[in-house]
């Protein structure tokens, strides 16, 4: 390997796995060396709720790079091991092995790690979901004859819920707000995912408090304020998720709900650059609003954008927010953010699918959130997604009726 220094990429997952893929892609010549704390190769996150608790056998990770591929584009790959500080000054990461390694432009895709249940007491019987290790060890207690309690009724709670009942499970699921997904997704795209799990035979309790939560040999307890109290073998939670800023902290980097980055995705200290679901950053579409998106596609564009701007492009990251999660035979998907709509327009498609388009103050529209079984919604997702791009503020008779969306775009040229 080279002494020269090159890029370093700090986070081996989906974002830094294409940012070293792209670096490449566009000629760079000079190392890449991409740093994980997991022994496994970059490997793809969204199956890990879905078909890694799913399959039939033990599941391997679905890896975004080969060996072979790292290899032929001369990638160097350090697989199990943190990088512990920043010496900003001199331009080295510092391994905890003790090892130095230079760099001429740094990009941080830590990632973000569960929110941990405050005061909830550690074991077996109580599970987050991150990493293919977690879903590994989740496995064997989501079958039949075992009751599962989840604890938050987002989309990870919900996917494990799905995919738990799917296997035979018992399955509670524990939301303290007045509904599930209550951030993000309007009232009913989430009464159509609380009707489907219960359908399903998921229950599913909404508004309650949890006061204490306790574990023995034989099960775990989950007492309400109501006094109440729900007997389990295991207790997943589900409660959100943080931001990894520690090395960015230490090196008295930008911090603002995940490492402060720019539209190009600069962090506040020169040649560091931060991508994925450990940055938020502003966004042009919601006029200059600091976002942080945890989400597949993010993580994949920012990932794209931070290498092209390490070779001296000049790219602002400005792609539509996207998210999507599949539960039992139904595919739900956001595009934008909903929250910034002021009204509502609703397109029925057919076969229980909708989709509702979420208009601003000047009828712009700004989100669009659809649900239905398999790819119902996708192609007018796909379309709705490129008009919320183009700013574009459509015929609302247009967006309510079957009429194709596509006519709707701007004619190239």
């Amino acid at each position: 390997m080279s002494d020269r220094a090159g890029i370093i990429i700090v986070g081996a997952g989906e974002c830094g796995a294409r940012a070293a893929l792209t670096l490449r892609e566009k000629g760079y010549e000079e190392p890449i060396t991409l740093i994980g704390e997991e022994f496994q190769l970059p490997y793809e996150r969204p199956p890990l709720s879905k078909q890694a608790l799913l399959a039939d056998s033990v599941p391997q990770p679905r890896a975004v790079l080969s060996e072979a591929a790292m290899e032929e584009r001369a990638i160097r790959h350090i697989a199990g091991t943190t990088a512990s500080a920043i010496d900003k000054t001199m331009k080295h990461v510092l391994l905890a092995d003790a090892r130095r390694l230079p760099y001429d432009k740094l990009l941080l895709t830590t990632g973000a790690v569960p929110r941990r249940l405050p005061n909830a007491p550690a074991g077996p019987r109580v599970r987050y979901l991150r990493t293919i290790n977690d879903a590994l060890a989740l496995r064997p207690w989501i079958a039949t004859g075992m009751h599962v309690a989840v604890l938050g009724g987002g989309f990870i709670g919900l996917e494990v819920a799905a995919s738990a009942r799917s296997r035979g499970a018992e399955v509670t699921v524990i939301e303290s707000q007045e509904r599930v997904l209550q951030r993000g997704v309007p009232d009913a795209v989430a009464e159509v995912i609380n009707s489907l799990h219960r359908r399903n035979g998921v229950s599913v309790r909404c508004g309650v408090t949890v006061s204490a939560i306790n574990i023995d040999d034989q099960s775990v307890s989950i007492d309400f304020q109501d006094g109440e109290r729900l007997e389990a073998d295991v207790l997943v939670v589900g409660i959100g998720a943080q931001p990894r800023t520690e090395l960015a902290e230490l090196a008295d980097i930008a911090i603002d709900n995940g490492i402060a980055v720019n539209e190009y995705l600069e962090t506040s200290v020169k040649d560091i650059y931060a991508a994925g679901d450990c940055c938020s950053f502003p966004h042009s579409l919601y006029d200059g609003r600091r976002l942080r998106l945890e989400a597949w596609r993010n993580a994949q564009d920012q990932g794209i954008v931070a290498a092209l701007n390490m070779l001296g492009s000049a790219c602002s990251y400005d792609c539509v927010p996207y998210f999507w999660s599949d539960q039992f035979d139904h595919t739900l998907q956001i595009a934008g953010l909903v929250g910034e709509g002021r009204m509502t327009v609703r397109r029925d498609i057919g076969d229980d699918a909708f989709i509702l388009f979420h208009l601003d103050d000047e009828q712009r529209l700004v989100a669009a959130s659809g649900i239905g079984p398999g790819n119902k919604i996708a192609k007018d997702m796909r379309l709705s997604e490129m008009l919320i791009a183009k700013r574009i503020a459509p015929p609302i008779e247009a967006l309510a009726t079957g009429g194709n969306l596509k006519s709707l775009l701007p004619r190239a040229g």
